[in-house]
């Protein structure tokens, strides 16, 4: 099987589509490692912000919400409840990119320091890894890296397969007296084979974020009513207004009494019959809560549980948080070992076409794709649109090309 006519066609793809797409994956896979030790590096600039000295007289919840007010130049949106005492208390206004946060001591009642972000330089790795730097354009170039990534998979796996004439040892033993093109091909197969469930997997983790694939798997969340729930975000949750709304401390007071495991955030009322909101950021995910009570009462008006969250977006939630190596230390590691074998991968796969002198498989002109190709690559084009786009413009370029030498 390893000399067939299907094999040399996927093997010529394999090589063309992996020889662009390397430097990008290369580039992926050291930003992506990089990447996991964001909260590492970031936590020793936060406890310094967050360190304060205890005293035995606190000013309010309320003046310290003044006091981040002031410093922000308007009102945040969210609060951290400390999780001990002797912690200043983070107010954080945006969300996700636009985030900021200031950090007020509540013995002294000044600001310990603010903490954007977009001011980072882990900021920066982040950009470089999601969108090249590039915005949206950026984006659209890593999802079709992504989509090819997946396509140099299932091709690699099917190579690979026929290509061993060793028995079950083949798939383990890599061949060290053959040469340096047969060690540099061995590592590079074998690596890929071995990692191939786990780079699917953690592309299905990377793909949320994209713009097509994406922006269109949000379409099918709402089509299936299978993301949040409205009510997540407080849609239809209002309070019944009265003439005087409960102090921010007593709320936080009742926020502490929910005893929600892991980092607990107040979202504070955006209007008049607006809720306080008490979440928890913690895993496994199935631990998190939407708590919603009324800002004049303070009654408990709805609790919303993980398993409340549609199916499409907690399996979304949960590969994004596999992606990001937050679900416990083997994650963590795991997603470490991951970019390491992808830049392994990249660098043998690479040195082997080097000393093969760069030469591309040729297929016989006789060669004909068969429908069940077809259908497969059909299938991806259709999962996958950017990945049918630039399957689109190569074949359009391959018959200019025919027309044009026939000339």
């Amino acid at each position: 099987m390893k000399y067939t006519d299907l094999n040399q066609w996927l093997w010529k793809w394999h090589v063309i589509g992996g020889l662009i797409s390397l430097p990008f994956v290369f580039m992926l896979a050291v930003t992506g490692g990089i990447y996991l030790f964001k909260d590492t590096i970031e936590k020793p600039v936060l406890d310094t912000l967050k360190k304060v000295d205890a005293q035995q007289n606190s000013i309010s919840y309320s003046e310290q919400l003044q006091i981040a007010t002031k410093a922000f130049g308007k009102k945040p949106n969210s609060i951290v409840i400390p999780a001990k005492i002797g912690q200043a208390t983070e107010f954080v206004i945006g969300k996700f990119s636009h985030k900021k946060s200031v950090f007020v001591d509540p013995f002294l009642g000044e600001v310990t320091g603010k903490f954007i972000p977009k001011n980072t330089w882990m900021y920066t790795i982040r950009k470089l890894h999601g969108e090249l730097l590039g915005g949206s354009i950026g984006t659209k170039i890593i999802e079709l890296i992504a989509s090819w990534m997946i396509v140099l998979i299932v091709t690699g796996i099917y190579i690979f397969w026929p290509a061993r004439e060793l028995g079950w040892k083949g798939f383990f033993k890599i061949r060290t007296n053959l040469g340096k093109r047969i060690l540099y091909r061995d590592i590079h197969a074998l690596g890929g084979f071995w990692l191939s469930a786990l780079l699917l997997l953690t592309l299905a983790g990377g793909l949320p974020w994209t713009d097509v694939f994406g922006g269109n798997f949000k379409k099918l969340q709402k089509m299936t009513n299978t993301g949040f729930p409205k009510e997540w975000f407080g849609v239809g949750v209002k309070s019944n207004v009265s003439e005087a709304a409960i102090s921010l401390d007593e709320m936080i007071t009742i926020a502490k009494q929910q005893n929600l495991v892991g980092l607990n955030t107040l979202d504070l009322p955006k209007h008049k019959e607006g809720v306080f909101s008490v979440s928890n950021a913690t895993f496994p995910l199935e631990n998190q809560k939407k708590i919603h009570f009324d800002q004049y009462s303070g009654k408990k008006l709805m609790t919303l549980h993980w398993s409340d969250v549609g199916i499409l977006m907690r399996g979304r939630m949960w590969v994004m948080a596999f992606h990001q190596g937050q679900l416990g230390q083997w994650n963590f590691v795991l997603m470490l070992f991951v970019a390491i074998g992808l830049v392994i991968i990249s660098i043998t796969g690479l040195l082997s076409f080097k000393i093969r002198n760069w030469g591309i498989p040729t297929v016989p002109e006789s060669f004909k794709i068969g429908y069940g190709l077809i259908f497969l690559m059909l299938l991806l084009s259709v999962m996958l649109p950017l990945f049918g786009a630039s399957l689109l413009f190569l074949i359009l370029l391959k018959q200019l090309m025919k027309k044009l030498i026939k000339t």
